[in-house]
């Protein structure tokens, strides 16, 4: 019996350090926030790989990255920078931050700054 739960152990444990994202290996991508947009206003990831999401606010405001529903469908190896609730990414005038994600599913996931979406301030994510 001993021997069973020790080799069921050993196989969950190889199994799950299998599945985690390879975090050093991420391909970065830089997000840029200025007066009203988000540069690119849209971009396309695969499902189970690892990227850095480089944001910078180029502008004079505070902008959001709110991805809500990306970010809860997704591995994030630095949860702490999004705010309380993970839901988005406050950037003040002239801050950057970088967020470890890896989607875990495709979708198409929509990017809104919530101050601003009523001038145009939004995205889309797009996980294949």
């Amino acid at each position: 019996m001993r021997a069973l739960l020790l080799l069921l152990a050993l196989f969950t444990a190889g199994n799950a350090s299998a599945a985690d994202p390879d975090w050093p290996q991420a391909d970065a991508i830089t997000i840029v926030a200025d007066e009203y947009k988000f540069e690119p206003g849209k971009i396309e990831l695969r499902a189970g790989m690892p990227y850095r999401l480089h944001f910078e606010n180029r502008g004079k405001e505070l902008h959001e990255y709110n991805g809500a529903a990306l970010f809860a469908a997704s591995d994030l190896g630095n949860p702490e920078v999004l705010n309380a609730e993970r839901t988005e990414i406050l950037l003040h005038p002239g801050e950057r931050k970088d967020l470890l994600i890896a989607p875990k599913k495709p979708g198409q996931f929509a990017i809104i700054c919530p101050d601003h979406d009523w001038a145009g301030m939004t995205g889309e994510v797009v996980v294949r």
